[in-house]
């Protein structure tokens, strides 16, 4: 995206002149650990250079004028901070008003409102975090714009997971608005949920690169599925300690999983509790894998993880199973899985250089032939986290 078409915009929408400034927030990929941040475990995100472009100006009134270059049909959205009530009709706009609420929230008094564009190149729907993104690149211009200079970005990633849960009724954890806020190019993020300890992991992999691949698919339980999932495994928490001195179900190895998993008598909710268990502990073996340069095992993890999230967790979709087939029966693949959030969306694997085009190829025609849909292809970097541009 050309900044200066995106401020070309801008102007023809809100007018010229004053203090306009520019931002930029990306989304992220998961390479492992899903579902597991909101079970204190561990994740292994990486931003990317795809993202969310926002150029703002602040206002001499209470108003917010907001406009999405991705949804022109909808115009400029006007609403004003005395007016922060999430709403259907609100649509998009919901997750900048959730910042602006949540700051408000935090003791941050907002006085003056702002003319925002964004643009993104985030495919929508995709498991790729375009909603935290938003709410990423909202409150570094929130934080920019007024002058809270003590709001860091480890803050806004807390206030954009606080905005999702509370504004937006999603009860995601905190990795994606992490991912966004503290991405650092050619590294993942190692990050402990439970305590926000994190360390910057490089992607050294000179002979594969990380592919994804869109679904094209996205099924509207997701929000409501996810909500269950977790509930489900607080209700297994809860059980586990009667017997277990434990915070979250990240705390446990798996034998002492195995050992007190029977406690659980709800089978559904044993295998949730089994994989926020075991895909903690496979992130760790991955990074460590990662570390030694050992991609095989990495990869092999990434296949366990898929096949846990198919089977014990259930968020993925047959759509999305037959992508991960198709994948692992290249044989330069050294592995691949679901991201993200599921029930469509995006698969993420891990491809020798010289296979890259051949799984395009493998994957585009057997997913077209079986499901009958186009998928999409990017070949991905990682990228820095949220910035003034």
């Amino acid at each position: 995206m050309d900044k200066n078409v995106l401020l070309q915009q801008f102007e023809e929408k809100f007018g010229e002149g004053g203090d306009i400034r520019t931002y930029f927030a990306p989304g992220r990929v998961n390479l492992i650990g899903e579902h597991t941040d909101y079970n204190g475990g561990h994740v292994f995100p990486c931003a990317l250079t795809l993202g969310i472009f926002g150029i703002a100006r602040k206002r001499e009134d209470n108003k917010l004028r907001l406009y999405s270059a991705n949804l022109t049909d909808l115009g400029i959205v006007e609403t004003s901070l005395d007016d922060l009530v999430p709403s259907d009709a609100a649509g998009w706009t919901n997750y900048p008003k959730g910042m602006f609420w949540t700051f408000a929230r935090r003791g941050y008094k907002i006085e003056k409102g702002m003319d925002l564009l964004i643009c993104g190149d985030i495919p929508n729907g995709s498991g790729l975090s375009s909603s935290a993104a938003l709410e990423v690149l909202t409150g570094l211009i929130i934080k920019d714009m007024n002058g809270f200079d003590e709001v860091t970005m480890v803050d806004i990633a807390l206030f954009g997971q606080y905005s999702e849960n509370n504004y937006n009724g999603v009860n995601s954890g905190i990795m994606d608005q992490f991912a966004s806020a503290m991405g650092k190019k050619d590294n993942a993020i190692f990050l402990d949920t439970n305590t926000l300890e994190y360390e910057y992991a490089p992607i050294d992999m000179p002979d594969a690169k990380i592919v994804i691949t869109n679904s094209k698919v996205k099924h509207s339980l997701v929000d409501s599925a996810y909500n269950q999932r977790r509930e489900q495994c607080e209700a297994a928490l809860r059980i586990l300690q009667k017997n277990m001195d434990i915070m979250t179900l990240g705390d446990l190895s798996i034998a002492e999983f195995e050992e007190h998993k029977d406690e659980i008598k709800d089978l559904v909710m044993q295998r949730r509790a089994k994989h926020a268990v075991y895909e903690n502990q496979r992130t760790i073996q991955a990074v460590a894998a990662l570390k030694k340069g050992d991609i095989a095992e990495f990869g092999e993890l990434m296949n366990q993880s898929h096949v846990s999230l198919r089977d014990d967790y259930e968020v993925s979709c047959g759509e999305v199973d037959a992508l991960v087939d198709l994948a692992t029966s290249v044989s330069g693949v050294y592995g691949s899985r679901i991201t993200g959030g599921g029930f469509g969306g995006c698969t993420v694997s891990i491809v020798k250089n010289e296979a890259v085009d051949e799984f395009k190829e493998v994957v585009g025609k057997g997913y077209q032939e079986q499901i009958g849909i186009e998928a999409e292809f990017y070949v991905v970097d990682s990228g820095d986290g949220a910035k003034k541009l």
